[in-house]
């Protein structure tokens, strides 16, 4: 661009962005035709001299969406802004607002969701609307009987999300670990769990967070894990938690012991799941979130720009 024509597109962008005028104004007091101010305003954009920034907390960033789409084989993806959330809990819901919407407008409507449980779902359940479906079955997919005294939020969850859709939910009644390999083959011999976990098998989309191995985990606050189990499935190697099975950074299970106590679908189900909704935020996901992403355990990604930027950054 020739610098007479330049600084003729930075006025223009001025006087239509900064001072409101509409495009025969800019014409006037710049003696151009509309069809050239117009010009102008494309070449200053396509020049990087304007720079548009939607600041609202429910506002949605679609570049870098496309991004992650093109980058990771997405299916959709996400992004909502951090900016603004002064803490992780208030991004965390942010992040479960961007989810709620996604879930209202997914079509087919899944007829059987399949849900994981937390404190992202919790905050999912609390964002969806009255009526966001009609008629949707919610089924549990992973155990959430709390082991101690503190109430377990996945009972709850569950039929909180299905009661806004009109529609029914299908509850796993058993812990997520169990002490024994045999205890958890008898369990899951039961006729009415095996048939919630059939269910749950043929779900026609999934949702779904991941926990932290730390001793924030969920897991350790429902009395499944100590902060001596987590230590030392840190050491193993373990990055992230799904559906209450502990991965690597590969996505491989870590402790096949372990994962044999557990109970709930398998990792592998919801990888070969047409639509496995991952919603994730706040840097201490970023590596979770990057594991997730890259061994193919989700289709659709909700979460926040910047960890959309960490995932773009580290596959540049």
């Amino acid at each position: 661009m020739k610098a007479e024509t330049e600084l003729l597109a930075v006025r223009a962008a001025e006087l239509y962005y900064e001072d409101g005028k509409t495009q025969d104004e800019i014409g006037a007091i710049l003696r151009l035709t509309r069809w050239k101010v117009g010009r102008l305003l494309t070449q200053a954009k396509e020049a990087g001299f304007i720079r548009i920034e939607i600041v609202h907390p429910r506002a949605r960033r679609l570049p870098l969406e496309r991004a992650l789409k093109e980058r990771f084989g997405l299916l959709d993806a996400v992004v909502v802004p951090e900016a603004g959330a002064e803490t992780e809990p208030e991004l965390r819901r942010r992040v479960a607002a961007g989810a709620a919407e996604y879930l209202t407008g997914l079509r087919p409507v899944p007829r059987t969701l399949g849900l994981s449980w937390g404190r992202t779902m919790h905050d999912i359940a609390d964002q969806l609307v009255e009526g966001w479906a009609n008629n949707v079955n919610v089924v549990q997919v992973n155990g959430g009987v709390s082991l101690n005294r503190r109430a377990s939020n996945a009972a709850n969850t569950a039929v909180t999300i299905a009661q806004k859709a009109g529609g029914s939910a299908t509850l796993l009644p058993s812990p997520a670990i169990l002490e024994e390999r045999a205890t958890r083959e008898v369990i899951e011999g039961d006729r009415t769990v095996a048939g919630v976990l059939e269910l749950g098998r043929g779900a026609s989309a999934y949702v779904f967070s991941a926990g932290a191995v730390d001793s924030r985990s969920v897991l350790v606050e429902s009395g499944y894990l100590s902060t001596d189990d987590v230590a030392e499935l840190v050491r193993k190697g373990a990055v992230a938690d799904v559906l209450g099975r502990f991965i690597d950074a590969d996505g491989n299970i870590i402790d096949p012991s372990l994962d044999a106590r557990t109970l709930g679908i398998s990792i592998e189900t919801i990888r070969q799941a047409k639509v496995a909704i991952a919603v994730l935020a706040g840097e201490a996901k970023h590596d979770i979130c990057r594991t997730i992403v890259a061994s193919g355990l989700c289709t659709v990604l909700v979460t926040d720009d910047e960890t959309a930027r960490y995932l773009l950054e580290g596959e540049q």
